[in-house]
């Protein structure tokens, strides 16, 4: 099932979608390990599945495409595979739909990537598609329904909120059908967000991305790739629980419950769950907003 019809059927319903994210953790995930945590998310329901490329753009992205085949053959939920177009040229790209096609994949969230650090970030490696934006169209002729990320902080590499909502808003008019945000901690920052795409004309559906912190380490490495803010009481977790790692996984996942708590009841298109691949975390977040 094709995305754009997921939240059509979701609005008339009355249905808050909620979906998963598989990523590859230190830049792999198998096939047989996709198929698995696929599985294991598929039990809870959600709207659709989307299935990252590694950090970078390496790692699993032969693997990325036939888990999405694989989670919905076998459990009939929607998947959304993920696409980077850096340092990709036509040709290539040419290939890659080819092989999506062949899979049966209907859906593509299309997005820039990583710049590989050895590049210059205001000249990238050439390719044929320097943005997300470039590489809609392509994917929208070819049949897919495309998604595309947004930046409720703004994207790291653009410092002017506003500018980075009129990069939205480009997304948009080369044909994305729907958006995923990155993650973030304090709900403010997604309702003025909410209010800036409004303002700039932005009518697809936009899912607020969740994800539970589960140490230090990993809030710490999210902050400094994401530029996400972090919020008092965040820092107040942190530090009453830094010497209990037990006690601090169970303080993320419910501080983000309660995010997506908050977030439902603000009537939000959508909510986007970065689930670390783990089926507890899956299974508390949607018992927070299906009730």
């Amino acid at each position: 099932m094709r995305i754009d019809e997921v939240f059509e059927r979701a609005g008339a319903a009355r249905k808050l979608p909620v979906s998963f994210e598989i990523f590859p953790p230190k830049g792999e995930l198998t096939l047989e390990r996709g198929r698995e945590v696929g599985s294991e998310l598929a039990a809870f329901d959600p709207s659709f599945i989307s299935v990252t490329y590694s950090a970078g753009g390496s790692g699993n992205k032969g693997a990325t495409t036939k888990i999405a085949e694989a989670i919905t053959a076998e459990s009939g939920i929607p998947t959304v595979a993920h696409l980077t177009c850096i340092s990709l040229f036509r040709d290539e790209a040419a290939r890659k739909i080819e092989k999506l096609r062949a899979h049966g994949i209907e859906n593509v969230l299309a997005l820039r990537g990583d710049i590989p650090a050895d590049d210059d970030r205001s000249n990238p490696h050439p390719a044929d598609f320097r943005y997300a934006k470039d590489l809609i169209p392509l994917l929208v002729d070819a049949g897919f329904c495309v998604g595309a990320a947004a930046y409720p902080e703004g994207h790291i590499d653009c410092d002017d909120l506003d500018r980075s909502v009129r990069h939205l808003r480009e997304k948009q008019d080369a044909g994305a059908s729907f958006l995923v945000t990155q993650l973030f901690f304090d709900n403010e920052y997604f309702y003025r967000f909410r209010e800036r795409a409004d303002r700039a004309g932005i009518t697809v559906p936009i899912s607020a991305g969740v994800m539970p912190f589960m140490s230090k380490q990993q809030i710490s490495r999210m902050v400094f790739m994401c530029g996400a803010s972090l919020p008092s009481p965040v820092i107040k977790l942190l530090a009453r629980f830094e010497d209990d790692p037990v006690a601090l996984r169970q303080a993320g996942i419910d501080y983000a419950c309660r995010q997506l708590e908050d977030l439902a009841e603000h009537g939000v298109d959508g909510l986007h769950v970065y689930t670390m691949n783990r089926a507890d975390v899956a299974s508390a977040c949607m018992s927070a907003v299906r009730v």
